[in-house]
């Protein structure tokens, strides 16, 4: 196929690649050490190349050639001939643990700088040409949290926002939301942007010891919409994991009788806004975008009714019969949410505060909170993107990988969120990962781009390959075939031409 001439930039995805190391073996996809892989476009031609993440966690792991660090899903014994005193000491000095550096959700971009992310308090700098890792950053060394979220926002000036949890300190367990500017005053040009790190607000959670766990937050152009669900990480079980032997994913737990708290903080008051919004117990990952109208939030996430998709994930139910073992025991369903935020304070209990065309509710209860219920937009996609100048404002569009009985994706969907439209690529023996969509310099409609995603074949015969979508018709414009192993990664960006920093500079 032909490329369009103006697409000129990295492709630059991030995911977990090798899962055995020795004769030790990760028990959880979401453990692998993180391959970084990019597809460079330049005058019409593509080029690829993938290298691990050189992670402290990769080379202690090299070194000792077995699994030394522990991940999410796999707890890890350094040294086997430590005795229980050792250990009983290592677990009083450690309540919470010292996490890895293995970064393999996503990639972020801070000032002039690229860096590989996880869940941790660590990210890795990485060089986006060469995908050579960089310095180590510890987010604690500025602001006081244990973990944070892989998918912080931008805003118009490319300052980074981002939101992590700060655990028991000083006695109090809270969400923190940070901003990490941009750029740096002329005369410090040699200090790091995190030195300028900010934080904007806190907000304590609703337990001590029973932090909510959440992938990601939204935001509008006055708000930031941080959803605490019940779905969450036990401290306590947490810090004993190491002696009791079991990963700290076992020491996540669902309430499903449990309420979802909204909390919505007025940037520019930096305060919480005082009315409680609730809905259902319910897991989510992934907020599509959020936007303001007539008084309302509108808010447009990617939901399950239960946790079991992680458990899906465990290496041993994706072996050769994964099929029969990873059915969805909840299918994930896109929902709008819509907060009548000024609303009328004098109405009646019982009645619907949602004064704009949705069939979602908002209705006033005897204590003054505000019970949320969704419009279902539709189910079965995850992964979802859209075009991020469109952030925070009323749009059109996401593009998403499209899932039916099991987790793996088997098509690329556009979806229409206004018309309920959608639009399909698939082909046989492909899964694609996350689309991405990458406008046109020229645009003049949201959906005037290109849409690029890794197709992996689960037939081993036949080559992986990059996929360019006409993002507005969903027809294929070209492939980039790539004779190598291709793994499934999760997500990424496209960085311009222009925002790449070449070696001279």
């Amino acid at each position: 196929g032909q490329l369009p001439t103006w697409l000129q930039g990295i492709l630059l995805r991030n995911g977990p690649g090798i899962h055995t190391i020795g004769d030790s073996k990760y028990n959880h996809w979401f453990d692998g050490l993180a391959l970084l892989h990019s597809f460079t476009f330049k005058n019409g031609e593509v080029y690829y190349r993938s290298k691990y993440l050189r992670s402290d966690t990769y080379n202690c792991n090299i070194e000792a050639n077995r699994i030394v660090v522990s991940e999410f899903g796999t707890m890890a014994y350094p040294d086997p001939c430590k005795n229980i005193f050792a250990k009983a000491f290592s677990y009083l000095s450690h309540t919470i643990p010292e996490f890895t550096d293995n970064c393999l959700i996503n990639i972020m971009k801070a000032g002039d700088d690229f860096y590989a992310t996880s869940e941790t308090n660590f990210i890795r700098k990485i060089n986006p040409q060469t995908l050579e890792t960089l310095e180590k950053v510890d987010y604690n060394k500025y602001v006081a949290v244990n973990v944070t979220t892989s998918h912080p926002h931008y805003d118009s000036d490319g300052n980074v926002l981002n939101m992590g949890t700060s655990i028991v300190d000083k006695g109090k367990t809270k969400y923190v939301l940070f901003k990490i500017p941009s750029s740096v005053p002329e005369q410090e040009k040699k200090k790091s942007c995190f030195k300028h790190l900010e934080v904007v607000c806190s907000i304590p959670s609703r337990s001590l010891l029973h932090p909510s766990y959440y992938h990601s937050f939204g935001i509008t152009e006055n708000y930031i919409i941080f959803v605490e669900q019940p779905f969450r990480l036990d401290i306590v079980k947490m810090a004993t994991a190491y002696i009791r032997g079991v990963s700290w994913a076992s020491c996540l737990a669902y309430n499903k009788d449990d309420k979802t708290w909204f909390h919505l903080i007025d940037k520019k008051t930096k305060k919480e806004v005082s009315t409680k919004f609730y809905t259902d117990a319910m897991v989510f990952f992934h907020h599509i975008n959020a936007y303001e109208e007539d008084g309302h939030i509108i808010f447009d996430i990617i939901a399950y009714r239960d946790n079991s998709l992680y458990d899906m994930f465990y290496l041993k139910n994706l072996g050769k019969d994964f099929e029969e073992n990873t059915k969805f025991t909840a299918i994930p369903t896109c929902r709008r949410y819509v907060v009548p935020l000024q609303h009328d304070k004098d109405a009646e209990v019982g009645s619907n505060l949602v004064t704009i065309p949705s069939t979602a509710t908002a209705v006033k209860e005897k204590d003054g909170n505000i019970y949320c219920q969704p419009e279902i937009l539709c189910e079965g996609i995850e992964l979802p993107r859209i075009n991020y100048d469109y952030n925070g404002k009323k749009y059109k569009y996401v593009y998403a990988t499209k899932v039916q009985w099991s987790p793996v994706p088997t098509k690329i969907a556009k979806f229409n969120v206004q018309t309920k439209e959608m639009l399909h690529w698939e082909d046989d023996d492909c899964w694609p990962s996350e689309p991405l969509f990458v406008p046109n310099p020229d645009a003049k409609e949201e959906d005037d781009g290109v849409v690029l995603t890794c197709i992996v074949r689960s037939d081993p015969k036949e080559v992986p390959f990059l996929l360019i979508l006409d993002a507005k018709t969903f027809t294929e414009l070209g492939r980039a075939s790539v004779d190598v192993d291709m793994h499934l990664d999760l997500h990424g960006m496209f960085i311009l031409e222009k925002d790449v920093k070449t070696e001279t500079e």
